[in-house]
């Protein structure tokens, strides 16, 4: 099969991040076991209890060789830009497939396991390692788990494997994406109707949180300390979010919830951030928590494992982006970037799709780096 065929069974597959991921998970473990992979699955139940797999599949023998990261979840498909079919019915039309995770990041996957089928009588000397994540989309649970279960990331650190995330990048070459961090700070009072004095405004102790919070973004956005000019934007992109879920304005609030999303840079000391935000919360007296934390990806750009990959992918120069990718679970890899087909602009769109130039490059692509490094 080629990527295209791959890729249309893929996103057949419904694999939103809130259900279980097995279906597809098992679809990419038959066809790696096919193509003569042995294989290690990675299992976990969500906080929602629902199972989670990701699949690894090893070939070859030796050390080093190539180590292929791809995610199986997708984000939500509502709303979905065409009536006459669905996101998970993988449709062609001006020489695009349509679907979601059509482009982010199926496609990429797809394009993996046809370099893999189409080297399958190559004789390795080092192996080739694919491997099929579940939830990067929320919070990159997969690759965590990996990182800390799986026998055969061991054997890729270990070795030295040649790492290459398969994120859309339109195959240019990323050495470096920014990390991200998720805070959470809950207030708590109690609901009355606010005519009485029998409530208590969760909000009041808030505000003063908030106003830290403020404070902290208009720093983060003015001082060289937080900023990066390898990178656009080169902030931190401190996000804040606000809400305190009452239903009628004389309803005392009885909870009030402040989010905040940032992605550090390469270098920057995050925990000194952290600590502040905790600190202010425990002045204001309201509960303080991480809720998720990815590193930054980074290798040096004039590095000779980045040269190799320009090489391979007929690049001038390497890139960076803002977004985070699994890598960042997976940091104890020495050599690994990210490049993959697609535009990341169709990702988490209402009509996603992927051209099938890119899907024919990236096979390309990916083929010769297998025959490069494992051949």
């Amino acid at each position: 099969m080629d990527a295209l065929e791959y890729n249309q069974r893929l996103v057949s597959f419904e694999s939103t991040s809130v259900l279980s991921n097995a279906p597809v998970s098992d679809y990419c473990d038959e066809v790696l076991r096919g193509l003569g992979f042995e294989i290690e699955r990675i299992e976990y139940d969500d906080p929602h209890g629902v199972r989670k797999v990701s699949v690894l599949g090893k070939k070859g023998t030796g050390t080093g060789g190539m180590a292929y990261f791809g995610h199986t979840d997708v984000v939500p498909a509502d709303p979905w830009f065409f009536e006459d079919f669905g996101p998970f019915e993988p449709t062609i039309r001006d020489d695009r497939l349509y679907g979601r995770g059509s482009c982010d990041m199926k496609g990429s996957i797809a394009c993996m396991l046809a370099a893999a089928e189409r080297t399958s009588d190559l004789s390795l000397q080092h192996p080739i390692y694919i491997v099929c994540t579940s939830d990067e989309e929320i919070g990159y649970g997969g690759a965590k788990a990996i990182a800390q279960r799986s026998e055969m990331f061991r054997e890729m650190v270990a070795g030295e494997a040649n790492g290459i995330i398969g994120e859309p990048t339109m195959l240019e070459v990323v050495y470096a994406h920014k990390g991200t961090t998720g805070l959470v700070a809950t207030s708590h009072g109690k609901a009355a109707h606010s005519s009485t004095r029998e409530g208590l405004n969760a909000n009041l102790a808030m505000i003063p949180y908030l106003a830290e919070m403020k404070a902290i973004f208009e720093e983060t956005e003015s001082s060289t300390d937080w900023q990066n000019d390898e990178f656009d934007p080169p902030t931190i992109s401190w996000n804040i979010g606000i809400n305190d879920h009452t239903t009628a304005v004389n309803i005392t609030p009885p909870q009030s919830i402040c989010t905040v999303y940032f992605r550090a840079m390469p270098g920057q000391e995050v925990d000194v951030l952290i600590d502040r935000a905790r600190a202010k919360a425990d002045e204001c007296g309201i509960e303080f928590q991480v809720k998720s934390r990815a590193e930054p990806l980074y290798i040096e750009p004039g590095a000779p494992f980045v040269r190799e990959v320009l090489e391979l992918a007929q690049r001038e120069t390497p890139t960076t982006v803002c977004y985070g990718t699994d890598g960042g679970m997976l940091t104890e890899l020495k050599n690994m970037v990210v490049i993959g087909p697609g535009d990341i602009a169709q990702a988490h769109t209402h009509d996603e799709w992927i051209a099938l130039e890119q899907l024919e490059r990236g096979t390309d692509l990916y083929a010769r780096m297998i025959e490069h490094w494992c051949g």
